[in-house]
């Protein structure tokens, strides 16, 4: 307990907030997505703060997180890392935020809390890559996007508030991986978001495009991903959609530098509108980030389709519309992969998004909050 403390105490401290380009109160409103009035969403920048890579609590690094939810009964967050069990087991952090529209001005881990794999175990090293995580009626809903490379599938699963497996989702024999590439989830393209939707049920999205159903974006052409709506009672899934993904935003600013664009998380407006965060990278740049409002109604369920590539049916994907892009406001964001609903210290509705550090020295964790205004 008084380990726990000291690092609760010792990281308060190397936390700062950060200078930004971006003027706080900057509004970015969008009354009529996709021509829907009854859409309008409206938000305001909040401010944003700053984790340095390499920060330690319990002797552990802290970063990597890759989900964010919300709990309103405690007022308290969980993060998960995306640590593959190397640094430490597979864990998801309890923390405290305090944000208000004013902004950020703390960050406190108040915990860590180990997944376990279904023998009640830690997970071994690199058998698991999580990815995202919600708040569920019946426990910690968490993904992993697998490891290709090992034939290893992703997965949705469901965990105690300790870390313990509770039971796992059914995964569609279209998303299992292939030696030889020809179907399945790319490698690191897989399972990246989830949403839980007020009805009951959970949306799962994948990053970026099946290999069946086409290649993934480019600078001249975007790609088609599936998202997954399941039976979150079940487990069983209900239908897919299709994302279309759009085309990489930068081109790198290095010789022969790595660009990409995929689906890095979604959150729930109500049962059929959902917010999805598109990040781009370009070696050289940087970090794009743009948010999506989607509508899966009147989308096709394309669950029975084995490849849209290959397919002469005709399919509607989701209604899509960008309501806000970051660098667009000012701000310099970094790898953001994960994004939360919130009640402020104030009592004001936030958005928080929370970026992926990679545990890289060239990167941090950064929290950017956004004061909401209107919503769906």
């Amino acid at each position: 307990m008084l380990k726990a403390l000291f690092s609760t105490v010792a990281l308060a401290i190397l936390f700062a907030p950060v200078a930004h380009a971006a003027e706080t109160g900057v509004t970015v409103a969008t009354p009529c997505p996709f021509g829907d009035c009854k859409a309008a969403i409206g938000l305001s920048f909040a401010g944003e703060f700053s984790i340095p890579t390499g920060t330690l609590f319990d002797g552990v690094e802290f970063g990597g997180l890759s989900g964010l939810d919300y709990d309103p009964a405690s007022n308290r967050y969980i993060a998960i890392s995306d640590d593959r069990s190397e640094r430490s087991p597979a864990r998801f952090y309890e923390l405290s935020i305090e944000a208000s529209a004013a902004g950020i001005g703390d960050v406190k881990v108040v915990k860590t809390v180990t997944l376990k794999d279904k023998n009640g175990e830690a997970f071994a090293a690199k058998s698991v890559d999580p990815e995202s995580v919600r708040l569920g009626k019946d426990g910690i809903y968490w993904s992993s996007e697998g490891d290709v490379k090992q034939l290893l599938p992703p997965f949705v699963r469901v965990a105690g508030r300790d870390g313990a497996f509770v039971r796992e989702f059914e995964l569609p024999k279209a998303f299992l991986p292939t030696a030889d590439k020809s179907a399945g989830v790319r490698d690191n393209l897989a399972f990246e978001g989830l949403a839980t939707l007020p009805g009951g049920d959970l949306m799962v999205e994948v990053e970026s495009a099946l290999f069946q159903d086409g290649p993934i974006s480019g600078l001249t052409r975007g790609t088609l991903a599936r998202m997954i709506r399941y039976d979150a009672a079940t487990g069983r899934p209900k239908a897919e959609y299709v994302y279309p993904i759009a085309p990489i935003p930068q081109a790198p600013t290095v010789d022969k530098g790595y660009n990409d664009n995929g689906a890095s998380e979604i959150l729930s407006l109500d049962d059929h509108r959902l917010l999805v965060v598109e990040r781009g990278f370009a070696q050289g740049f940087g970090s794009s980030i743009k948010v999506f409002m989607v509508d899966t109604e009147g989308a096709t369920d394309v669950s029975a389709i084995p490849s849209l590539a290959g397919t002469e049916a005709a399919i509607v994907p989701v209604r899509k519309a960008q309501v806000l892009d970051m660098r667009a406001i000012g701000l310099q964001p970094d790898n953001i992969e994960a994004v939360t609903f919130a009640k402020g210290t104030d009592g004001s509705d936030l958005l928080i998004f929370v970026s992926d550090n990679n545990f890289s020295k060239e990167q941090k964790t950064q929290l950017i909050a956004f004061k909401v205004l209107a919503r769906p």
